[in-house]
């Protein structure tokens, strides 16, 4: 037997139907005998939304008000009289057993599963199990038209029956036409059969990666804005009603290992992952998830693996993985299952442990354990920040491509001896940054995040005649992403004023964007990590005294950076802030970056600035090692006053200052007359040396 189902929401109707995360406020559905060719009573139930406001759509398709629906029923109760009036229908008929069609997937896989897993209950299995008439009507009748394009209007023409929905209430004429389709498609003519229908899977199933799998692009997707803590089952749960393939979540995590708020997700087929693009900016809590698209190559370079010790070790499917950080070096097998206790014993004992370790064998104070079952996991959970040895342990949810992720990270870590290939700027003639008092330049304020150079450019209509070559900046946060911020260099003050006056709080896309008139003294201390507000002008970090000596100069002279520097990344040292003195020649140097695109790599700002643009980007390629050999000898100053001058400082807590390391020191003698021989390293070159939080000190 089938249950012909037919429902609405508050919000959009028919191919956006769940699009908009609206509530379920009708269903309608009656019992059809596939053999004796019989139906059961129709039956059509309201239900009671939480939020009772009507789109104009609904109002206007359905007639229905909020007055009536403040009467009905909520949706778990209405589906358990659903299960027992189904039940007595098929009594009557002489049957035990029956499947769900509906009219297309959104119905139950874009609107029941996902409101049911929000107001936290249950389906009965028969919501797990359903035929698509369109995909069926398809199979029947090969000429009619694609099942994209099908509605129970246009089946119904087709087979020419009676198409006046006036005549029915709303819902009721849907369900009478689709039985009389399902009946067209059994008469002797068709003879159709009813074998293969869809599934809804019930649970996530984790499983491993590898890198030499092949994964269609067209069935992936990327999730971004997720709270932190969330985990492969989270997201799994914010996609339900969706068939996410096995192992097809992989969290993203960022240079310092920790999760970035983004996940690739993996699905069964490219109608699933189009089905998951419209849940853009559904819920997950209070946060809304973007949901964009993305191609295989993207899942497996974070989910893939080469390593058979992890494959090994993720071969133990349906298990529940648990991530521990911090743990001592020193730590053994036999610590951590001491640790863990026999209230959460771990799967298969020290097989259920994988140690992270550096390409040297070093341990990285990170492990996984596998556990069988929610249960011994929440156990575990429960130790979060206990004590092991002298060190507190931080315990976290974990997925198998977490587990590839940060096995692929380390084991593929770069020692100091063999750092990237440096880049060199590309760049066009030597421009300057804005410096001074004049109010030549303009603060936008408000951008949206995804706005670009053009949408900025548009933005400011025929002014953008007025912006100065390489006057457009772009502020990013320490993500590299944009902070909604950004800075125009104009060609006078009279302009950045027009400008000010004529774009304020004019609208970029969704968003009003601020815009002030600003000096490029101001400019350049919110680029350093200043703050500019009604109260003045604070200075970033490093204009601070307790960081920088007196002489500390200002951002008139071009940052350079002296020639052994081009052998690391820009962002391993900081440039030389002291301002050489008068007596003394200014030694050879390479200038590798103008100012203002050296201070993108500046450590101790909380925002930076990208690359000027005139709105074409500046481009950078690899150096060759010729251009570096060049570089090196274009300097005789030593970057290290001699040998051996140079120590590195590990395990440090992570709130020590410049105060605490002089005092550590007291009583040797470090860099003379300067406190630029600490030097604290930026988060990518603190991956490349491969410690947690370090100083160098010279």
């Amino acid at each position: 037997s089938l249950v012909v189902l037919f429902g609405a929401t508050a919000g959009a109707y028919g191919a956006k139907l769940g699009s908009d995360e609206r509530e379920l406020i009708l269903l309608v559905w009656q019992v059809v005998d596939l053999h004796s060719k019989k139906v059961g009573t129709l039956h059509k139930s309201l239900v009671k939304a939480d939020n009772l406001d009507l789109s104009e759509q609904c109002r206007e398709v359905s007639g229905l008000t909020p007055e009536g629906l403040g009467k009905a029923e909520p949706l778990d109760r209405v589906l358990q009289q659903f299960s027992q009036l189904v039940s007595s229908d098929l009594k009557v008929l002489g049957r035990s057993s029956y499947t769900l069609c509906s009219d297309g997937q959104l119905l139950i896989r874009q609107v029941l599963h996902p409101e049911a897993s929000k107001k936290n209950f249950l389906l009965s299995d028969c919501f797990y199990s359903f035929y698509d008439l369109r995909k069926e009507f398809h199979t029947c009748y090969p000429s009619s038209a694609s099942v994209k394009d099908q509605t129970i209007k246009t089946m119904a023409e087709y087979l020419g029956l009676a198409t006046d929905e006036t005549e029915e209430d709303f819902g009721v004429w849907q369900v009478k036409t689709m039985v009389a389709i399902i009946f067209s498609m059994l008469s002797e003519g068709c003879n159709h059969v009813f074998t293969e229908p869809e599934t809804v899977k019930y649970k996530y199933e984790t499983g491993p990666c590898s890198k030499s799998e092949t994964v269609d692009s067209e069935t992936v997707i990327r999730a971004r804005g997720l709270p932190w803590q969330s985990s492969d089952q989270d997201i799994a749960r914010f996609f339900k009603g969706l068939n996410i393939a096995k192992g097809g979540v992989a969290l993203c995590l960022n240079a310092q290992g920790r999760r970035n708020g983004e996940a690739l997700v993996r699905f069964v087929n490219s109608e699933q992952r189009d089905l998951a693009l419209e849940r853009h900016k559904h819920h997950m809590g209070s946060r809304y998830i973007e949901v964009y698209k993305a191609t295989g190559e993207e899942f497996l370079k974070i989910a893939g693996g080469t390593s058979n010790e992890v494959a090994q070790f993720l071969s133990k499917e349906n298990q529940v993985i648990i991530r521990m950080r911090g743990l001592p070096f020193t730590a053994t097998q036999e610590d951590v299952l001491g640790f863990l206790g026999p209230e959460c014993p771990v799967t298969g004992w020290k097989e259920g442990l994988l140690f992270v370790k550096y390409p040297d064998g070093r341990p990285t104070g990170d492990a996984f354990v596998l556990f069988s079952c929610e249960e011994y996991a929440q156990n575990a959970l429960k130790k979060h920040k206990e004590i092991l040895g002298k060190r507190y342990i931080e315990l976290f949810r974990s997925t198998a491509a977490e587990v590839q992720q940060v096995l692929n990270r380390y084991m593929s870590t770069p020692l100091i001896s063999t750092l990237p290939t440096p880049i060199i700027p590309v760049i066009p003639p030597p421009y300057t940054i804005a410096t001074g008092s004049i109010r030549d330049c303009v603060r936008l304020r408000g951008l949206p995040y995804t706005a670009g150079i053009d949408d900025i450019l548009e933005f400011m209509g025929d002014t953008t005649a007025d912006i100065k070559p390489h006057g457009v900046h772009m502020v990013l946060n320490q993500q590299g992403r944009p902070s909604g911020d950004a800075f125009i260099q104009m060609k006078s003050a009279d302009k950045a004023f027009m400008v000010a006056q004529k774009c304020h709080k004019k609208m970029m896309k969704d968003r009003y964007v601020e815009v002030f008139q600003c000096s490029g003294e101001e400019m350049n201390f919110v680029l350093m990590g200043g703050t500019l507000n009604r109260s003045g002008l604070s200075p970033p970090p490093c204009k601070l005294p307790c960081l920088s000596p007196p002489a500390y100069a200002a951002f008139q002279t071009a940052a350079v950076i002296p020639a052994e520097a081009a052998l690391y990344q820009p962002q391993a040292l900081l440039p030389t802030t002291r301002t050489p003195q008068a007596s003394t020649a200014a030694p050879p140097a390479v200038t590798y970056y103008p100012a203002q695109a050296a201070q993108l790599y500046m450590n101790y700002t909380a925002y930076y600035p990208s690359p000027p643009v005139s709105p074409t980007t500046v481009g950078y390629i690899a150096a060759a090692p010729g251009a570096v050999a060049a570089a090196a000898t274009a300097t005789h100053t030593p970057l290290l006053p001699q040998p051996g001058a140079l120590v590195r400082m590990q395990g440090l807590p992570y709130n020590t200052g410049m105060k605490e390391i002089l005092s550590f020191f007291q009583g040797y003698q470090y860099a003379p007359d300067d406190y630029n021989g600490l030097i604290q390293l930026s988060d990518q070159a603190r991956s490349v040396l491969q410690a947690p939080k370090e100083w160098v000190c010279l």
